[in-house]
């Protein structure tokens, strides 16, 4: 399982996820650069993502949605503020509506996702900033970190597709 270390710190309001994966750091990039490669890997797999806009530059934004087995859609909202390929990126982070509006009954994060090379191949680091403890206490009892780490491990499948 690609995911090494999950931490979360009530005081800094931040979620960190480490995972490892055996392949160049450009080729992960490319997972999260490439809406066709991100549809196979965002989200739990049985909540399979749709992307629907993907424009990873500063100033762009990213919009999906998951579908439950039961068919209903859970809608998300990136805005992207950094990008430094193929070592960083850095967005805002919302569930959103149909619209793809920020929904602003949800929280919201600030993420910054690491890409850096390690013996036998990346070491990413997902850290998400919260806007209140509140917001992370709700994400952790949504059960973010089992889904983002079910998610995660889509990505050993997809890089050994090639």
């Amino acid at each position: 399982m690609p995911v090494i270390e999950t931490s979360h710190n009530e005081q800094d309001l931040t979620l960190t996820m480490v995972a490892e994966f055996a392949a160049p750091p450009e080729r992960v990039w490319e997972v999260y650069a490439d809406p066709r490669q991100l549809e196979k890997v965002w989200g739990p797999p049985t909540y399979p993502a749709t992307v629907v806009d993907h424009s990873l530059v500063p100033g762009g934004r990213v919009t999906y949605y998951m579908t439950s087995p039961e068919g209903e859609k859970f809608h998300g909202l990136w805005e992207v503020s950094e990008v430094e390929a193929p070592s960083r990126f850095v967005f805002r982070d919302y569930f959103a509506d149909e619209d793809f509006n920020a929904d602003e009954s949800m929280p919201g994060s600030s993420s910054v996702y690491t890409f850096r090379g390690v013996e036998g191949g990346t070491q990413v680091t997902y850290e998400s900033t919260f806007d209140s403890l509140e917001g992370l206490k709700t994400v952790l009892d949504m059960g973010m970190v089992e889904g983002a780490t079910s998610a995660m491990s889509q990505i050993d499948d997809l890089l050994a597709e090639e």
